[in-house]
């Protein structure tokens, strides 16, 4: 049906983290009072508060009665601060369904039955549109509070799950003359419907914008609309490439593509009610009220085919079934299949050839995660085939229209997976994406170069494509507490440059404040700087200040710490080489230097140089992490650490010659993020430790990450050392810390003069005056620095740049598709947090000398 003038009704779906604020309800009120004004009726749809829906899933999990008291106090503190933040009192629809959820919640001690379960969840949509009523209400606004269950019914089928159930999407005219009677607004609950015996079900997960859906079709309504708190959908997640562009406009298949590839805006279910009567779906950010959003409609048939997204989602389990005994079975797939539906698993994605079946699981499925049911499944499987499990995949999609037919301009972005490897690769049946399966570690590099290569190169002046992610986000108020450290010293920035082209500036304040934060750690004993981040001597000195020590992973850098650091003695050094040469090991113990020893070889073939000594041993647990695979430092795929089933015969070679273990030391890569890895460290640590009774202390290494991007969280503290206390709590050890880039990272930018500026098809290039002779990482590891014009900070940007360097190399880029102002020859380009790995690890390639160092 095509969209009718005479439709009158409008669906406002507002999501968790749109109804929690006294300002998002002003919006929400807003937008209603629009509304009316154009002549529309409303129905409003909404959430349970941010949060809530979390805390009533543990409640109907049971648990003791102290948690379960803790739980309700969370809830009631959460809607009574919203309702005092209103200037509200509990109403008595709003106490009604406390009551109940009191009731609800203290009958039973255990796990609640799936009718009750869902009973109990949708008193989160319930208390919300409770307190929404009043708030329309205290606004003017007469509303009409409806329930749900009263609107929504589920379909009656065999077998139906209360938790997961689906309605219908056909118009009730009987339902929408109702409503229209009763009144023009009207505010009812998301996730909730009811069954065929007027039971409570709920709609599954994002069940909110399902809800919404259905409602709309159920009206016929105009539009719908999905508020939220992004300004829209965009061609790739903006936190992993923040030069991701606003999509203006998508058709329906489109966007259920990109909703079920990975883009977590838009609920993929709810899409084929409005598609199927022709409603257009608008997301809106409530934060920002006046952007148009995205708009989803039908696809026009002048549209061009293009790629409009690259999408990545996790991949619990890829299972690779291998028949060997039998060649073209028939019926193979049917009596597979079987078993992945007899075992509740399902399958995504699927790949064939004459004697292998390659699929992925759906990861949005919960019982994947169950690795009993798992074992079970793979049990049955493997009566029919040979099965092959990889874990730690990602895929990733290249979402659009007609992609069959630019398979041609696809084929240069797809060099990016050279050298990757590739577990399968599938497209569409649809024609609307091209998706790959990769290991996760290569995801956000993977992600980022596709998107530059396939939509921000292209994406100016279509309009598919609106403002970037870091336009719209730099229109906006800073919410950072503290500015970098490089804006208070503009000034001195510029006069330092006054008769230069380049330079590394450090400031050491920055450095020394890092250093304070690591010193308050109540867990950690010892922390040591890692020399290889930055060596400058100013900086290693004000980091001895500090009370650290140094690790370093050369007797180079031994000596050049001991000679450089005043008052620095050889017991403040831990030397932590790798395959280092035999007369290293021997120069750092008669220096006195504490020595790690990573290979299980240079115990066997040279004991004598360890006979008698005190040592640390580096063992690989295994596990790595990091941004990328260049510098996770653990696992098989690493050169680093003595793997832990070498340990039982080198601990004997060790008792023979007297060498004393009195340290273990791991390091599973750089600019982790994730706290929880190193108590995951720690408790392998502490498996090995009964082999070691003389070890007094374990080493964590480094890789503590830093932000590399504005508004990005920085390394959460609190939580690592509540984590590491907690771990040790039975245990008399030290701990120490070795991190390098945590220390420096910050404290460091890259100042270079623009050189010249060049327009190439669809890139704009903005030329500098050093490159990847002075800053390799962006080359090296595909890593990211925020860029900006020093030379003009307060001025708007225009222009999306590709900032290059002068090195006679295609590599040579320090920055992609970076929003800046429209800059000329002669402007001061600042590289952030290039304090470490930059200068350290510069060249002279093409006989350019690196930028040089100073400090403010």
């Amino acid at each position: 049906m095509s969209e009718q003038t005479g439709r009158s009704w409008v669906v406002m779906k507002f999501g968790g983290t749109s109804v929690s604020s006294v300002d998002c309800w002003s919006t929400i009120c807003a937008q209603a009072r629009l509304k009316l004004a154009d002549g529309k009726r409303v129905m409003i749809v909404v959430s349970a508060l941010s949060g809530v829906t979390n805390l009533l899933t543990r409640l109907a999990e049971g648990g003791k009665k102290q948690e379960r008291d803790e739980i309700l106090l969370e809830l009631e503190a959460k809607h009574r601060d919203l309702l005092s933040s209103l200037g509200l009192a509990p109403s008595s629809l709003f106490t009604g369904h406390w009551n109940s959820l009191l009731h609800l919640a203290n009958s039973s001690g255990s796990a609640l039955k799936p009718a009750d379960r869902a009973l109990l969840l949708a008193h989160g949509e319930l208390l919300s549109s409770s307190i929404g009523m009043d708030a329309l209400a205290a606004a003017q606004l007469e509303a009409v509070w409806q329930d749900a269950r009263s609107l929504l019914k589920t379909t009656a089928e065999a077998g139906m799950d209360v938790l997961a159930a689906r309605c219908s999407d056909d118009t009730e005219p009987a339902l929408e003359q109702r409503l229209a009677a009763e009144g023009s607004l009207h505010i009812t609950q998301g996730f909730i419907a009811s069954g065929p015996a007027g039971e409570t079900c709920l709609l599954g997960r994002g069940g909110s914008d399902t809800s919404a859906a259905y409602l709309a079709a159920c009206l016929e309504a105009k539009s719908l609309e999905i508020w939220t708190d992004v300004p829209g959908i965009f061609s790739a997640d903006p936190r992993v490439v923040p030069e991701s562009r606003l999509l203006n406009r998508l058709s329906y298949s489109e966007a259920q593509e990109l909703a079920s590839m990975g883009a977590k805006v838009l609920h993929p279910p709810s899409i084929q009610p409005a598609r199927r009567h022709q409603i257009p779906i608008f997301i809106k950010d409530s934060n920002r009220p006046s952007e148009p959003g995205t708009r989803i409609g039908a696809r026009t048939v002048r549209e061009e085919a293009q790629v409009k997204g690259v999408v990545s989602t996790n991949k619990n389990k890829i299972a690779r079934n291998q028949l060997r005994a039998t060649w073209r079975l028939v019926g193979f797939l049917a009596d597979a299949f079987a078993v992945f539906k007899r075992h509740g698993y399902s399958v995504d994605l699927i790949s064939t050839s004459e004697s292998t079946v390659t699929v992925s699981l759906d990861p949005q499925v919960p019982a994947h995660s169950d690795e009993l049911r798992m074992s079970a499944f793979l049990d049955d499987l493997a009566s029919l085939c040979k099965v092959k499990i990889h874990s730690g995949c990602i895929s990733i999609s290249l979402v659009g229209n007609s992609i069959r037919t630019i398979l041609g301009r696809l084929s240069a972005a797809l060099d990016v997976f050279q050298d990757r490897h590739v577990h399968m690769v599938t497209q569409s049946a649809n024609d609307l994406n091209l998706t790959l399966v990769v290991d996760s570690e290569h995801a956000v590099s993977l992600v980022r170069k596709l998107h530059q290569l396939l939509i921000a190169s292209q994406a100016e002046n279509r309009p598919e494509f609106g403002p970037s992610w870091t336009e719209l986000t730099r229109l906006q108020p800073s919410d950072d507490l503290t500015e970098p450290w490089w804006k208070n010293k503009e000034d001195q920035l510029k006069q330092l440059m006054s008769e230069r082209e380049s330079a590394f500036v450090y400031d050491l304040d920055t450095a020394r404040k890092a250093a304070r934060r690591l010193q308050k750690l109540d867990s950690v004993s010892r922390v040591l700087y890692s020399v290889k981040a930055n060596d400058h001597a100013e900086l290693l000195n004000a980091l001895a200040g500090e009370g650290l020590g140094f690790e370093c992973v050369s007797m180079e850098e031994v000596s050049y710490v001991l000679s450089t650091v005043p008052g620095v003695r050889p017991a403040d050094i831990l030397f932590t080489p790798n395959f280092a040469p035999r007369h290293e090991y021997e120069s750092a113990l008669e220096a006195g230097v504490g020595l790690t020893v990573d290979n299980s070889w240079a115990l066997h073939q040279w004991p004598e140089v360890f006979a008698g000594r005190d040592i640390f041993l580096r063992l690989d647990l295994d596990a790595g992490y990091g941004h990328h695979k260049k510098v996770i430092t653990s696992g098989a795929d690493s050169k680093f650490g003595i793997a832990l089933e070498h340990l039982p015969v080198l601990k004997q070679s060790m008792d023979q010659h007297g060498t004393r273990v009195v340290g273990l030391h791991a390091h599973t890569g750089s600019g982790v993020s994730n706290t929880d890895v190193w108590r995951e460290q720690l408790q392998r640590f502490l498996e090995v430790l009964p082999g070691f009774p003389e070890v007094r202390v374990l080493d964590l290494g480094g890789g503590l990450g830093v932000p590399y991007r504005r508004g990005q969280a920085g390394f959460d503290l609190e939580r690592f050392d509540q984590l590491l206390a907690e771990t040790l709590a039975d245990h008399e050890l030290e701990l120490w810390l070795e991190p390098g880039r945590y220390l420096v990272a910050e404290s460091g930018v890259l100042l270079s003069r623009v050189t010249q500026l060049k327009t190439k098809g669809h890139y704009h290039y903005l030329g500098v005056s050093t490159g990847m002779n002075s800053l390799i990482r962006p080359a090296l590891y595909g890593a990211y620095h925020d860029i900006v014009n020093l030379s003009r900070l307060n001025e708007p940007a225009e222009w999306h740049y590709r900032v290059v360097g002068p090195i006679c190399e295609s590599g040579d880029v320090l920055g992609e598709s970076r929003f800046l102002p429209r800059s000329e020859e002669g402007d001061i380009i600042l590289i952030a947090n290039t304090g470490a790995y930059g200068r350290v690890m510069s060249s002279r390639y093409n006989r350019r000398d690196p930028a040089r160092e100073y400090i403010v």
